[in-house]
């Protein structure tokens, strides 16, 4: 993301002197409005050069900015300031198609989103046959950020497998597999049980090709019986339940706007 309107200027320094702009609302209101804490705790924050605005450190109380463009975050995570932004984490149950509206008369994401007035769309797909965390928001920037396979954000599944599954085949997973579009090993790949033939395996990849966890179990032998996807980058599916929706906490948002931020200008090979 690139820094807008009313952003601090002066290089990598901290921006602790300079004029305040006439217009917009005072970091330590804003703060204070965003829940962050009480305006004078927000104050304390700002002198002590916790605050940054579109990446300079602020230390004047007189400082005003623009919520509606600026980026701001206190000890280095970022703080949602456009309230018209939503963000939902959904645990996808299985026999639903991740779009907002299936051509084919299929269940689709539509049926979790009536609880919010903002049009929502999901973050990235799930298989019909696979359940687990999605995120659905009208974020477009961070949308891009979270689904683009050149960002790197990591995806955690559990996959129940068909056979047992042995430490060399684990490390295979590691080292890495040749698919028909390339050769994919996950960051990395853990036994978490194995009993009466079948083998649950936990597997954190940053690759979004598509029924990518399907394909790699398959070419080393075991196919996947079931499979959850348990993280998206900073978020954990916890103990939502199956069907639930919520929006996200206020941590929660912080650190998915903080990955976005950080990772919008500096995509991962």
């Amino acid at each position: 993301m690139s820094d807008t309107t009313g952003s601090a200027t002066g290089g990598e320094g901290p921006a602790s002197g300079g004029s305040a702009s006439d217009d917009g609302i005072r970091l330590q209101k804003v703060l204070a409005n965003r829940g962050v804490a009480s305006r004078r705790v927000a104050e304390q924050m700002i002198v002590e050069g916790r605050v940054r605005v579109n990446g300079l450190v602020v230390t004047e109380l007189g400082r005003r900015i623009h919520p509606e463009t600026d980026l701001v975050d206190v000890d280095g995570t970022a703080i949602q300031l456009d309230e018209s932004k939503r963000y939902v984490i959904l645990n996808k149950p299985t026999g639903v198609v991740s779009s907002m509206s299936d051509d084919r008369g299929r269940p689709d994401l539509r049926q979790f989103t009536t609880d919010w007035d903002e049009r929502l769309y999901n973050v990235g797909r799930l298989d019909a046959d696979t359940s687990g965390l999605l995120v659905l928001t009208n974020d477009g920037d961070l949308a891009h950020v979270l689904a683009h396979p050149k960002f790197g954000v990591t995806k955690v599944y559990i996959a129940k497998v068909e056979g047992q599954v042995l430490p060399q085949t684990i490390q295979r997973l590691i080292h890495g597999v040749e698919l028909e579009d390339g050769r994919i090993a996950t960051d990395k790949a853990r036994l978490l049980d194995s009993s009466r033939g079948e083998s649950l395996v936990e597997l954190t990849l940053h690759s979004g090709k598509n029924r990518i966890v399907r394909r790699l179990m398959a070419e080393v032998g075991h196919p996947v019986v079931e499979l959850v996807r348990r993280q998206f980058g900073p978020l954990h599916l916890g103990t939502l339940p199956v069907g639930a929706a919520r929006e996200l906490t206020t941590v929660e948002r912080g650190a998915l706007l903080t990955l976005s931020r950080r990772d919008g200008d500096t995509p991962t090979e």
